[in-house]
């Protein structure tokens, strides 16, 4: 007799996507890894580029460590130069903020937004997996926020994806004030809280919503801040294939327009262009380090260029979007 989950779908066929969706994850895993190995020469510093805010041991100067931390009574007491390391420097606790709302389950190139931010949570989880550094997160959904408690290694970070992979996205009922990102200022609060230690704050998003830069602002404060925006170019401009339907994905607003119109095209690009410039000034206002990542493009290859130069310049927050990457 064959049994049924509460949806109704075989079990054998849940245990068959449950299977295919670990070996998908696999693979994303390893091709990340490797590739992000190859590309910074196995040095994985520089995603995290604070100081940290909570003080720990001293030890001798190398030369390449920041002046600024300088321990100057160690270093007069024995003569010899000593700086001060951060707890950040021994035992990172990152937290990633990963929006999972309606609005990014949408994608018209090689993968959908909510593809592209998995994978983003996987390549944050491979560069600060080393020994005592733990990983959580908190996932919103359109509706409601869901905690993963923080944990460490290959396994815990697998189980993190998984968790992700298969998160059902959900629409606010018409009139509810609470939109697909409602979810992000909350999620920053909570991060911004006493109950997160200050460490590492991902925040993995399209930031279609208000409301979130004055909780960044917070969190910024107490954590190494990092925003990365997650972007479509449908997003960004319309081809002219003629009258189309836009989709409001976290309302289900649906909207007809003619794409012939070149003045219709040219201000939706160049409406997109004025969110992606004032998303950046908002970041950047917070104290936070900002990434672009595109469904269109290579995004390991951004990514990689984004935590290089994150290593090289660690004094003031990084924008780069993926198209100024691209240039370099």
């Amino acid at each position: 007799m064959t049994s049924t989950t509460p949806s109704g779908r075989d079990a054998g066929d849940g245990a068959a996507g449950d299977r295919r969706v670990q070996e998908v994850l696999r693979r994303l895993e390893l091709d990340v890894g490797r590739r992000l190995d190859g590309l910074l020469q196995g040095d994985f510093r520089g995603l995290v580029s604070g100081l940290g805010s909570e003080p720990g041991e001293t030890r001798a100067y190398t030369p390449g460590d920041d002046v600024r931390r300088m321990d100057w009574n160690v270093t007069a007491r024995t003569t010899e130069p000593h700086v001060r390391e951060s707890i950040a420097d021994r035992e990172l606790a990152t937290t990633v903020l990963v929006d999972l709302s309606p609005s990014l389950h949408f994608g018209t190139a090689v993968r959908t937004k909510a593809e592209l931010a998995i994978a983003a949570v996987a390549a944050v989880g491979i560069l600060t997996d080393r020994v005592g550094n733990r990983l959580g997160a908190i996932v919103a959904d359109g509706t409601a926020l869901h905690t993963v408690r923080s944990g460490s290694g290959r396994r815990h970070l697998m189980a993190l994806l998984h968790r992700l992979s298969t998160t059902e996205p959900q629409r606010s009922p018409a009139g509810d004030d609470r939109d697909g990102t409602h979810g992000l200022p909350e999620g920053l609060r909570r991060i911004a809280g006493p109950g997160y230690r200050g460490g590492l704050a991902v925040v993995v998003s399209d930031l279609l919503g208000d409301g979130w830069a004055d909780p960044l602002r917070a969190a910024s404060l107490r954590h190494d801040s990092l925003v990365i925006e997650i972007v479509d170019p449908r997003e960004l401009e319309l081809p002219p294939v003629g009258i189309i339907e836009l989709v409001d994905a976290e309302t289900g607003e649906v909207r007809e327009v003619d794409t012939r119109s070149r003045k219709l095209r040219d201000r939706y690009a160049e409406a997109g262009r004025a969110r992606l410039t004032d998303h950046a000034a908002a970041v950047r206002r917070a104290g936070a380090d900002h990434l672009v990542l595109r469904t269109d493009r290579d995004w390991v290859i951004d990514l990689a260029r984004f935590v290089d130069r994150r290593r090289r310049s660690r004094r003031r927050p990084t924008s780069i979007t993926a198209s100024r990457a691209g240039a370099t």
